[in-house]
């Protein structure tokens, strides 16, 4: 499976052998965890997750789904994305070179990818500092909330 690049994953690498390529425990609820961010189009807060889980009938508790979705982004298989109300939403890293910025409403909370935004450009730096990452949120209205609010008249 190729590499796109010494710390990231497998590209479309399966649970499994993205869990076992970072020397991770397999296990059915970061298999289901990794699967689920996979499917899904935007990042997804962990009650969401919780309730994929649910659905598939994969058994969890709170603190085991806690500690799947921080070892996936300590690993660097997922990242964590601030969403509001204090809550984290997550997704999968496609590729390290890959980084994209968000849009999150702030009427209805929803957070989506903006593929064609790039997350920040490296900042200079004072010497001796090592960049990571750097995240973009933008805030607003999404199209649904926009076109509510001109329904009722508020401008």
């Amino acid at each position: 499976m190729p590499m796109s690049s010494a710390h990231s994953h497998p590209v479309a690498a399966s649970a499994r052998e993205l869990i076992v390529a970072h020397g991770g425990r397999v296990t059915r609820t970061r298999i289901a965890v990794i699967e689920t961010l996979q499917r899904s189009a935007h990042p997804l807060s962990h009650d969401e997750i919780g309730a994929a889980l649910d659905a598939a009938g994969i058994v969890h508790d709170r603190v085991t789904l806690y500690r799947a979705l921080e070892w996936l982004v300590e690993q660097g298989i997922a990242q964590r994305i601030a969403g509001g109300e204090r809550a984290w939403r997550f997704e999968i890293r496609r590729e390290d070179t890959h980084r994209h910025a968000h849009f999150h409403c702030d009427r209805c909370g929803q957070i989506v990818c903006l593929e064609d935004v790039p997350a920040a450009p490296s900042p200079a730096l004072p010497a001796g500092f090592e960049f990571d990452r750097a995240e973009l949120v933008l805030h607003g209205a999404c199209a649904d909330c926009g076109l509510q609010r001109i329904k009722d008249g508020a401008r």
